[in-house]
């Protein structure tokens, strides 16, 4: 267990990948909304886009393949540390935490950094359960751990990786594929078509126990409100942030 507890004043905030590194003031929609801001996915090593980038709308939602792209946790640490601090809330950052040693590096750099909130470790598909919950054990100390599971996971190794030292548990968007141009495609799954299966599972997870971030095909305030009611901790919410209309913008706000 952390050193510092893991609280929300606010229960919205934006899921990993959604809004960048940090906080940007130019984005037409009042911060003050959220109770925490989720940095984009970061690696201690760079990481170039995938070669063949994609988006792939379909039925409900759309396929994404990025490949995570990032340039590397010391860089991006000097470039936005100052920005976290002076942050008008608190930052979780989200680390590929595949290799556990490198994840529980990244953790040690940014215990020293004030305003931090917690980790988030996600992992890549199909890793294995003994990595992941050395990953945990690894990342614990000053501050809090949330795991990003997929969705499969959540129930069977949730308990674990609790009792390896994380505090919480959030979804991460669920990988699907599509036959596009004559070929099978994969990615991550985004849209609101997942709400349904989203919804039932964090009310499991809470039922069983288990301290759980709702999240995925979260497209509206009654979608946060039903995720709350299922016993989430607190939502995460993001592809619905780049269209816009689902964040109260500042003119409307203070008009």
């Amino acid at each position: 267990m952390s050193k510092r507890g893991l609280f929300f004043a606010k229960p919205l905030m934006n899921a990993a990948g959604a809004l960048g590194f940090a906080p940007d003031v130019r984005f037409p929609w009042d911060w003050g909304e959220f109770g925490a801001f989720v940095t984009n996915p970061l690696s201690w090593r760079s990481r170039n886009p995938t070669a063949e980038p994609l988006l792939a709308e379909y039925p409900g939602g759309f396929l994404l393949h990025t490949g995570l792209p990032n340039p590397g946790f010391v860089r991006v640490r000097e470039q936005y540390a100052g920005r976290w601090e002076r942050a008008n809330l608190p930052v979780i950052v989200h680390l590929m935490a595949d290799r556990p040693e490198e994840a529980g590096r990244m953790v040690q750099h940014l215990e020293s950094l004030e305003n931090i909130l917690a980790v988030e470790l996600g992992f890549a598909p199909l890793l294995t359960d003994d990595i992941i919950l050395r990953a945990v054990e690894m990342s614990a100390g000053e501050l809090p751990v949330i795991v990003n599971l997929p969705w499969e996971q959540v129930l069977r190794l949730g308990p674990l990786v609790l009792a390896a030292g994380a505090e919480a548990i959030s979804l991460a968007a669920p990988r699907g594929a599509l036959w596009l141009n004559g070929r099978m495609v994969s990615g991550r799954l985004f849209g609101p078509a997942l709400l349904a299966q989203s919804l039932l599972l964090v009310r499991q997870a809470a039922q069983s126990g288990l301290p759980v971030i709702g999240g995925c095909g979260v497209y509206s305030r009654e979608h946060v409100n039903a995720m709350l009611e299922a016993g989430a901790l607190a939502v995460q919410v993001d592809a619905v942030l780049w269209r816009g209309g689902f964040i109260q913008t500042k003119t409307a706000h203070h008009g």
